[in-house]
């Protein structure tokens, strides 16, 4: 299990195209001070851009890390990762216990 230490953490996912509805995308992203952004733009029907922000205790944080842990995804590298699409891209980048991974498909 990792460390208690919350400062140690980031977490963000990204996944969005360019397609017949412009840029689309999800993002979220877990902050160390335990502050959640979320994003969501669809402009299906003329949807509007979705910003969410709100803060996570402690044990949520915690739950990501072990989550993390038992995945092994710090041990991982993009090599893996599936090929793009012509038009999408994927993001996910990771702080935790002194290790970073940023993993992009193009």
């Amino acid at each position: 299990m990792s460390g208690n230490n919350v400062n140690d953490f980031y977490l963000r996912y990204y996944v969005g195209h360019k397609g017949k509805f412009g840029h689309e995308f999800l993002e979220f992203e877990f902050r160390p001070d335990g502050k959640m952004r979320y994003a969501n733009n669809s402009q299906y029907k003329n949807d509007t851009l979705i910003r969410k922000e709100a803060y996570v205790g402690k044990i949520v944080i915690e739950e990501l890390k072990r989550i993390i842990d038992d995945s092994e995804i710090m041990q991982e590298d993009d090599a893996t990762w599936p090929e793009p699409d012509r038009i999408g891209r994927q993001e996910l980048e990771i702080l935790h216990n002194d290790e970073h991974i940023s993993f992009t498909t193009r």
